[in-house]
């Protein structure tokens, strides 16, 4: 039987571990806090492991699993993609991990990642795994809190699936600013990659691409689990054969 192995992206709010063979994502798991994940963790054995890690509790985790058996993901590891981002220290761990998953399934291909999260990053790999750049840009929670935190009297809203072109009362018309504005600012993001990759695949991540998924215009393909599988095949590439 094939030997598991476990990816983990611990977040500044969410640990997210992925348990995959070979290739395949055969379970996930979502932890909110590290005391748990740590928890589950001990009572675990895998093949591998790898750790995509924002935070800073390094000790624990190299205490947690074998030394010979762990690759903590950063920029310095060996990497299947030329990496032309010209400060890589301070590139998001996160869409790194994405474009290596966008590379894993799209070979080939130039392809524009969209992760909608707390931000949202636009990520450009070429057909030539060459690794370009991309943009960040306030997310939809993000612009909400703005909009409340920096005026006196907006409320603080939350997405709502109503949201016309023409609001017509406060609440509608900050939904439809924010989410109408997110979509336009999506939309337009693609039609200038397009423009430079007419040969272009866009690939939509992060936690509020559901919401995202049916309202932009074009072929998209939704991974939610694009950085998992950017970790795995990071392990992949790094593993003993």
């Amino acid at each position: 039987m094939m030997q598991e192995n476990l990816c983990v992206d611990i977040g500044n709010t969410l640990i997210k571990a992925g348990i995959f063979r070979g290739k395949n994502l055969i379970e996930k798991v979502v932890f909110e806090s590290y005391d748990a994940f740590i928890f589950w963790a001990v009572k675990q054995s895998f093949a591998n492991v790898i750790i995509s890690n924002v935070k800073k509790e390094e000790a624990q985790l190299l205490d947690t699993f074998s030394l010979s058996n762990l690759l903590i993901f950063d920029y310095k590891l060996h990497l299947p993609i030329k990496n032309t981002y010209k400060t890589p220290e301070t590139l998001g761990k996160d869409r790194l991990a994405s474009v290596l998953g966008a590379m894993s399934i799209f070979p080939g291909k130039n392809c524009l990642i969209i992760d909608a999260g707390t931000c949202i990053t636009y990520d450009i790999i070429n057909s030539n795994a060459e690794y370009l750049g991309g943009a960040i840009s306030p997310g939809l929670s993000m612009r909400f809190k703005a909009l409340n935190q920096f005026t006196a009297k907006l409320p603080l809203l939350e997405t709502g699936e109503n949201f016309p072109v023409t609001g017509n009362d406060t609440n509608s018309s900050i939904r439809s600013g924010v989410q109408n504005g997110m979509i336009y600012e999506i939309e337009g993001m693609i039609e200038n990659y397009k423009n430079l990759y007419p040969e272009l695949t866009v690939i939509l991540c992060g936690g509020d691409s559901s919401f995202f998924e049916s309202k932009i215009k074009g072929t998209i393909f939704a991974f939610p689990d694009l950085v998992l599988i950017g970790l795995n095949h990071s392990l992949l590439y790094n593993a003993p054969k």
